[in-house]
């Protein structure tokens, strides 16, 4: 089913969360809106983890909702007011007796009614209060359908909903306040000024292209060329905020590389304080990929320690190789380590992927006293000893760029960083037509596009596949 909107000259539609499919035309300006099935039935989960607890929450939501509680408790309790009632069964045998909630729509975290029933948290008792309410008409949801209803009843946009999700897996306290903070809403209000911005500037270059007849020239106006440079400083601004939010929900994967016996294993251990790799002094004792958590003032850090790079190994060092290799390429960093009292330690440039960011450890210290510096970032320091460890950490930080972090960081994930990416690239692609060739209508194709990037991170723009790859990865009963 199609219902069309007319808009107003130059602003760009805004696809709903109701809807799948997004069309826009020029002068005069409509939103072809095809609608996606609605969900009107009622569903139900536990809202607590799997397992024995003092208490289990079993949440309930959906038109129904409201009937099936009456049901269940005899009567509705008020709303909002937590109650003390009995659960019963559809043939009235007791099930359990504890707190009631009512959650009148719209005033509910889905937008519909919602019961809350929290009772002893037992396993046996979650599943007989669950039977309970598909007995009288709920289905059990799917993973992350709570949120998912949140999203479409306009309560939460995409970007707050899959902050719902950070902010439960969070594994440092600072990421749970970044996420907190992009549950709030404080990311997806940055996105939006971005928006207004784009849209305005859209609104400018295409009043410029529907009046070529006046004598004032748009496409020289100094107020777009300023407006121009204000997206350019703010989409800077949003890309670094947003690629450090990245790194503060995934973490920072950092691969260590080198030749054999440069102290690799040995440094993850010291970094670590954990005996995780094998040390000995016989070259290739690491032959396959070891993964250790650390923690570096909340910044949470993958270390990956990998097979020694050298020629002529043997096949399973050669498989070792292949995996270190393959890490590199999807490493966040580098940590390229040297023997110190080597004097040819390798080309950096031979084995390291384009575009990774590379810090070279020169490890041994202790048994050459000397700093050296090169063309990339140097640190000097000695995994047996601990001495530089200190430095390495804080050039770590650096790198991820945790060491400027600010109290308003929010989290973001890695494809509101590429849709902010696709956005900016879109964004100077028009700017460069607008000031090489003077070319109006590539700008304003160009700021469409880029809008429509940037509206597919608050949920502005979604497709049914997207949201089926957010929401599934939720947990159960969010």
């Amino acid at each position: 089913m199609f219902t069309i909107k007319h808009l107003t000259q130059g602003v760009q539609g805004r696809e709903t969360p109701q809807c799948s499919a997004f069309v826009l035309q020029h002068q005069p300006t409509y939103v072809f809106i095809a609608t996606m099935t609605s969900t009107d039935d009622t569903i139900v989960s536990t809202a607590t983890p799997a397992g024995v607890g003092g208490v289990g929450i079993v949440r309930i939501s959906g038109a129904d909702a409201g009937s099936i509680g009456q049901r269940i408790l005899g009567c509705l309790p008020e709303p909002r007011v937590a109650t003390l009632r009995s659960f019963k069964a559809p043939d009235g045998d007791a099930v359990d007796t504890g707190i009631a909630l009512y959650f009148p729509a719209p005033r509910s975290f889905t937008g519909e009614d919602v019961i809350e029933l929290h009772g002893h948290g037992g396993p046996v008792v979650m599943a007989m209060l669950i039977d309970t309410a598909v007995a009288l008409g709920a289905r059990r949801a799917e993973p992350g359908e709570f949120s998912k209803r949140a999203f479409l009843n306009n309560k939460l946009d995409l970007a707050q909903a899959e902050a719902i999700a950070d902010l439960i897996k969070s594994g440092t306290s600072q990421a749970a306040r970044a996420a907190l903070r992009s549950l709030s809403g404080e990311f997806s209000a940055a996105v939006n000024t971005l928006v207004a911005k784009v849209t305005k500037l859209r609104m400018h270059v295409e009043a410029a292209i529907d009046f070529p007849e006046e004598e004032i020239d748009f496409l020289s106006d100094k107020a777009l060329l300023d407006r121009l440079d204000d997206c350019d400083k703010t989409f800077s601004e949003l890309l670094t905020s947003a690629t450090v939010g990245r790194v503060l929900r995934d973490g920072y994967q950092v691969v260590l590389v080198g030749k054999p016996n440069a102290g690799k294993s040995s440094l993850m251990n010291r970094l670590s304080g954990e005996e995780t790799a094998i040390v000995t002094e016989v070259a290739g004792t690491t032959r396959d990929i070891l993964r250790e958590q650390i923690n570096l003032d909340g910044l949470s850090v993958e270390l990956i320690d990998t097979a020694g790079l050298r020629d002529n190994p043997d096949v399973v060092e050669q498989e070792g190789i292949r995996r270190a290799r393959e890490a590199m390429r999807n490493a966040d960093a580098v940590m390229w380590v040297q023997d110190a009292t080597d004097t040819e330690p390798g080309e950096i440039s031979e084995n390291i992927p384009d575009g990774i960011p590379v810090l070279v450890v020169r490890n041994k210290s202790d048994l050459t006293g000397t700093v050296e510096h090169g063309s990339n970032t140097v640190v000097s320091l000695s995994a047996k000893t601990g001495d530089g460890i200190d430095r390495l950490r804080e050039h770590l930080r650096e790198l991820a760029g945790y060491s400027n972090l600010g109290e308003g960081a929010f989290t973001a994930r890695r494809r509101h960083v590429d849709a902010l990416q696709l956005a900016a690239t879109h964004f100077a692609a028009g700017k460069e037509a607008l000031e090489k060739s003077r070319a109006g209508e590539l700008l304003a194709e160009e700021l469409r596009l880029c809008a429509k990037s940037l509206g597919e991170i608050t949920g502005a723009v979604s497709s049914d596949d997207l949201l089926g790859q957010i929401f599934s990865s939720f947990c159960i009963g969010k």
